[in-house]
């Protein structure tokens, strides 16, 4: 179980800003990483040494030291770090896990004991995601840090002038407080505060076969079904979108919102709404909208019904400085809406008898309805878009497990969710309940298909689009080729479908973009660097005849490092912020950093990873 817990449990870290200067004392704080983090393997040292220390090296030393201390075994020792400071300071430790049957953990001063501490078992590894401190005499300190019991998990040391001084994201709690803390969740309606830079969260879902991850990698604009994650106000000339991102050389995730301004070609420093603290799963990205008084709305997604979603208001119209906490609920792939003269309109995924689809209004984004099935054939993923007052959702159907998602479904609304039709208007009775219904534009399972929702747009009569990829098996690899891109279409009188292009991996998501004449793709249809992983290159795709026939007309990006992937469309995109994806190892854990591009694919830009000041252009990177 110890084993199993180490190889998944996330771990939360905190973050930090670092001063820039070096010094042997800290200027406010300096925040010391352990990089030792592999089950199994021994540190160089068990001593962090931070005597005449610059701020450099104790950092460089932090990296020599392992973030587990374990009770028993092998490498079971204790943690000692020696300090001289001249001046009296505070250390924090960041407890970011324990072991499933408990822990406990004594700190000793220059060999006399100081603090015990005791966590009780839990039903799995638990993640207390706590800052504790206490103080760090002047003068030579010896301070020991051993596991009694268990193992503990200490992923960031600080060291600051005062309690003051330590991150304000988490309450510092001292070490010897009497409260019971070893079980908080992540909590909601945290205070949003600005991040130093644009990091997407890396992701895997950790299911293998010979070609790798189900999928994997940069996935801090996934899924597909998070909708819309980009939305362009022509009032104050921004784009603003927000999408999963992380903490620097960690996989822990937290909800970002942003903007681009057109005017100035700048972003500001993101703004982290909702730390996820401990979870590191890119299911609970976000989402978000923006109502009629210019107030963005961010939705951060729940995951089954073991986390519940978040719903969070800019406190200001046009601004996302600042959030205030709206509501709790259970919903998963929130894809929010709003009407104008109706009010709030929210299509997301509840786990009642798998993931069946729901849909909720409100007239002031605060009070909702009840909760209302749309579909449940033994589960779904949709994909909904708006076109004015109508509302549509297209989706499939899981005949007993996800990988066997199949047949494609489409319903409508456009009377704020009262009535549901079909696109040729025929009113339909929801639930949704049967496979073999008038909604379903497909039947994909007599075919042996599997059907991967991707997008949904409308054309110039409001007749929906729906852009999916097609596949033979959920694997990865060759063997399962080909996997074919479809668009689908409502001619006013019947569907339609044609096949644009292939690719290489069933989740090579993109955007379908339909303006006048002109219909274009973007998405990862070229193989990538890591070929048969998640993404690829990406490419613009043209059709001039309404979807019957695309050709290739650019390469948006080549020769990469990285795979790109889940290129997500603005509601609406303008220029130059026409399309926004992020990159990622498709294998292994990497950085990965996000990207938005232009409309004719000559041209797309990298936001800046790492922010100095409050405001920075994008970086250009190689047009076409």
């Amino acid at each position: 179980m110890l084993d199993q817990f180490l190889r998944s449990a996330a771990f939360s870290v905190i973050l930090v800003a670092l001063p820039a200067a070096a010094s042997s004392e800290p200027a406010d704080l300096w925040t010391l990483h352990p990089r030792i983090v592999t089950t199994g393997e021994p540190p160089e040292t068990w001593t962090l040494d931070l005597r005449g220390k610059s701020e450099e090296e104790a950092v460089e030393a932090a990296g020599r030291i392992s973030w587990r201390l374990f009770s028993s075994g092998s490498l079971h020792e204790p943690l000692v770090i020696r300090s001289d400071f001249s001046e009296p300071k505070v250390l924090g430790l960041h407890i970011a896990g324990i072991s499933r049957r408990g822990a406990g953990l004594v700190i000793r001063k220059n060999g006399e004991e100081l603090h015990h501490r005791e966590w009780g078992p839990g039903s799995t590894g638990q993640r207390p995601n706590v800052l504790f401190h206490l103080p760090l005499p002047a003068g030579p300190v010896d301070l020991s840090l051993e596991a009694t019991s268990g193992m503990v998990v200490i992923d960031a040391y600080f060291i600051a002038d005062s309690e003051e001084h330590l991150p304000k994201n988490l309450v510092p709690l001292a070490f010897d407080s009497p409260e019971d803390i070893s079980k908080p969740g992540p909590l909601p309606g945290q205070p949003s505060y600005p991040s130093d830079g644009y990091r997407g969260i890396w992701y895997t879902l950790r299911q293998f076969s010979e070609h790798g991850a189900k999928y994997s990698g940069g996935l801090g604009t996934y899924t597909a079904n998070h909708r819309p994650m980009a939305v362009y106000a022509p009032e104050v000339d921004k784009t603003f979108f927000v999408y999963g991102g992380s903490v620097q050389g960690r996989r822990h995730l937290q909800a970002m919102a942003s903007y681009y301004d057109h005017e100035n070609h700048r972003v500001p420093r993101p703004t982290v709404v909702h730390d996820r603290r401990g979870v590191m799963d890119a299911h609970d990205n976000p989402s978000m909208m923006i109502d009629g008084d210019g107030h963005v709305w961010v939705y951060v997604a729940g995951r089954s019904r073991r986390r519940n979603g978040s719903i969070y208001r800019s406190v200001r119209p046009y601004d996302v400085s600042e959030f205030e906490f709206i509501r709790e609920a259970e919903f998963t792939y929130p894809q929010p809406k709003y009407v104008e003269g109706e009010g709030y309109f929210h299509l997301f995924t509840k786990y009642t008898r798998g993931r069946e689809l729901y849909w909720a209004t409100s007239g002031d984004g605060r009070e909702w309805s009840e909760d209302r099935k749309l579909a449940g054939i033994r589960g779904h993923y949709q994909v909904s878009a708006q076109h004015g007052n109508t509302i549509g959702t297209f989706f499939n159907r899981h005949p007993g497990s996800v990988d066997r998602r199949t047949d494609v479904y489409y319903v409508q609304t456009t009377d704020f969710g009262q009535t549901w039709t079909l696109a040729d208007g025929t009113p339909v009775d929801l639930p949704l309940e049967t496979e073999d219904n008038p909604a379903r534009v497909v039947d994909y399972a007599s075919q042996e298909r599997l059907m991967y929702t991707v997008d949904l747009n409308f054309d110039h009569d409001g007749h929906p689009v729906l852009l999916y990829v097609r596949a033979r098996h959920h694997q990865p690899g060759p063997e399962n080729d080909p996997r074919e891109w479809v668009v689908t279409r409502w001619t006013g009188d019947e569907w339609v479908s044609h096949v644009v292009t292939t690719s290489t991996h069933n989740y090579d998501f993109g955007a379908l973009y339909i303006e006048d004449e002109v219909w274009r793709i973007i998405g990862p249809t070229e193989a990538g660097p890591q070929r048969w992983g998640t993404g690829g290159e990406i490419a613009l795709w043209v059709s001039r005849d309404q979807g019957e026939t695309w050709s290739r007309e650019r390469d948006v990006t080549r020769d990469s490092e990285f795979n790109h992937g889940f290129s997500r469309r603005p509601k609406p995109a303008r220029d130059p912020f026409y399309t926004f994806w992020a990159d990622g190892h498709a294998e292994r854990y990497s950085e990965s950093r996000l990207y938005f591009g232009n409309a004719d694919g000559t041209r797309y830009w990298k936001l800046p990873y790492n922010m100095e000041d409050d405001y920075a252009e994008p970086i250009p990177m190689h047009g076409r």
